[in-house]
């Protein structure tokens, strides 16, 4: 009798697996390509996303719905900030010329990593701001999971 691995947390996955917005678009899709290696637990998939498997056998192929906000959180009114533009030009190019949709990495307080945010809104002449969302860009979005396990260690 062959013993079939189950998805346990801590596990070593070997596995394509797509993620999929609310237009159906793909955000990830590993299964044109070389499947991906990941150890559960270890923040590499989201913690929902990860829960969808336990106690899959090695093998399966399931899809699963994410609930808006359920994998990346809901999108926070709070996580949209506005910074003066003297900042960053001082953290970062003083001739860089930001556009809306822009993605900007920011150094955290400590200095010893960074966070990004979008542009969504420059201050009008003579108003030195500019608005960013820090909130992570699939909050609140419903998606997706599918996922093929090919191996589980």
């Amino acid at each position: 009798m062959v013993n079939v691995q189950q998805v346990q947390s801590g596990s070593f996955l070997t596995l394509h697996y797509r993620l999929t917005g609310p237009d159906g678009a793909d955000l990830i899709n590993t299964f044109a390509d070389k499947p991906a290696t990941l150890s559960l637990g270890t923040g590499e998939l989201a913690p929902a996303m990860e829960q969808r498997l336990i106690g899959l056998p090695e093998g399966a192929r399931a899809t699963f719905q994410l609930a808006p906000g359920e994998a990346f959180g809901e999108r926070n009114p709070e996580l949209l900030q506005r910074v003066a533009l003297g900042v960053l030009r001082e953290h970062g190019d003083p001739d860089e010329r930001y556009s809306v949709g822009d993605v900007v990495q920011f150094p955290t307080p400590d200095g010893q990593g960074s966070f990004a945010g979008v542009l969504r809104e420059l201050g009008p002449p003579g108003e030195d701001w500019a608005l960013f969302d820090f909130n992570h860009p699939l909050a609140g979005q419903k998606l997706s999971f599918e996922v093929q396990l090919i191996g589980v260690l």
